[in-house]
């Protein structure tokens, strides 16, 4: 069973979400692809991973990958040549960082791309936990996020587009406030390039997530930790790319595409999937009341097929209560799609405030001395409404 499909099971759906809208769309996506040069930037993560397959397998002139994780771009070409094999363009990796000098040289003396899909992200919101980590993130997110867009207008990309996250809508965490503001930087750059975005539910196993947690926990005998109060949407890791060829072929300038809320993508909590994930492998949960005694526990439970959880409510900084795509605020279109809403975004911004907030992170930056707090106001200058949740507790306090 392929893991789209046990992801289907584990969330509740029998069919995919955006199946109907890539067979009625397929014979212009693969002629984009087939007659076009693309660069995938963060490639070997999960989602970069599905974007490079669903582009590959549709035959594309050039595909080239970026990442930082050489060992993930192994496993791609790995999965690539087992499953779908070969193209006749030009298919090439490079473990490099897209904010390095390699990179630019790259952009500079290749043939030149048509599209770029960027998917480089610090993904987390345990990523605020401390101000080294945040200000990566910052970087990542943001800054070299300009940098691309401004290499791509300079050596002729036609489209680019670029991952933000359902988190973005109303952010409540640093992550999701530095996509926002990821969003609107790109909103200037589109003025002379057209860009499209995509924001997400959780993609089921992606790395790092609460359900690629649980195949480590299972793998190594471990109990199962969860929280049993917060529900999330959820997208196979197929899914995840093809909303975001979707948008990246189909939509048009400064749109940002997010999957439709319909009786097929319903919120979940992380322990009911516990539960489930469990049930599929033939083991009953057992509820413990602490992390010390699923820990005590494991070895006696897991002989009788039990398998020792622990939930709890949840209490970490930046954690929001329930997921939401779009603001009451923006323009959202419902009809284009069958199972993919988009936003329709005019061509608006705040020069001084984008300006200001990059003065001051290199200020910062500069000083080589920066608190949490100057980073968080600096989000609130340019985001007046974020009402950043701040608990002073983080997932990496917890099992």
């Amino acid at each position: 069973m392929t893991i789209d499909k046990v992801a289907l099971n584990l969330i509740g759906r029998e069919l995919p979400l955006f199946s109907n809208d890539i067979n009625s769309f397929e014979d212009q996506l693969t002629s984009s692809i087939t007659n076009n040069r693309f660069l995938v930037i963060g490639g070997a993560g999960s989602i970069g991973q599905s974007v490079t397959k669903e582009l590959f397998k549709r035959n594309p002139q050039a595909l080239h990958v970026v990442d930082i994780s050489e060992n993930n771009l192994v496993e791609l070409v790995r999965d690539i040549r087992s499953t779908i094999g070969y193209i006749d363009g030009d298919f090439k990796t490079f473990a490099i960082d897209c904010g390095s000098v390699e990179f630019e040289s790259l952009m500079n003396t290749q043939e030149g791309y048509d599209y770029i899909f960027n998917l480089s992200a610090l993904k987390h919101v345990r990523s605020e936990k401390d101000k080294f980590t945040l200000m990566r993130m910052v970087n990542v997110n943001i800054l070299n996020t300009i940098k691309t867009v401004k290499l791509a207008k300079k050596t002729g990309v036609k489209k680019y587009f670029c991952v933000s996250t359902d988190k973005a809508a109303n952010p409540v965490n640093m992550m999701g406030a530095s996509k926002r503001i990821m969003e609107l930087f790109l909103m200037r750059e589109s003025k002379d390039l057209p860009i499209s975005m995509a924001r997400f539910a959780n993609v089921a196993f992606s790395d790092g997530s609460l359900l690629h947690g649980f195949n480590q926990r299972f793998a190594k005998r471990q109990p199962f930790s969860a929280p049993n109060d917060v529900r999330r949407y959820f997208v196979t890791p197929q899914e995840s790319g093809e909303l975001c060829i979707m948008s990246g072929l189909l939509g048009e300038n400064r749109n940002i595409f997010f999957p439709k809320l319909s009786e097929g993508l319903d919120l979940i909590s992380f322990s009911d999937i516990a539960q489930r994930y469990l049930d599929q492998l033939g083991y009953s949960p057992h509820i413990c009341e602490s992390e010390s005694e699923a820990r005590k526990m494991s070895e006696n439970l897991i002989k009788e097929k039990k398998w020792p959880c622990f939930f709890f409510k949840s209490d970490t900084t930046g954690e929001k209560d329930f997921e939401e795509f779009y603001t009451s605020t923006e323009d959202i279109n419902f009809k284009k799609f069958e199972g993919i809403g988009v936003i329709n975004n005019n061509l608006n911004y705040d020069n001084s405030k984008l300006d200001r907030f990059l003065d001051g992170i290199e200020d910062l930056k500069r000083s080589k001395i920066w608190h949490k707090e100057d980073i968080v106001n600096l989000f609130i200058d340019i985001l007046p409404d974020f009402d950043h949740k701040e608990t002073g507790k983080h997932l990496d306090q917890k099992m």
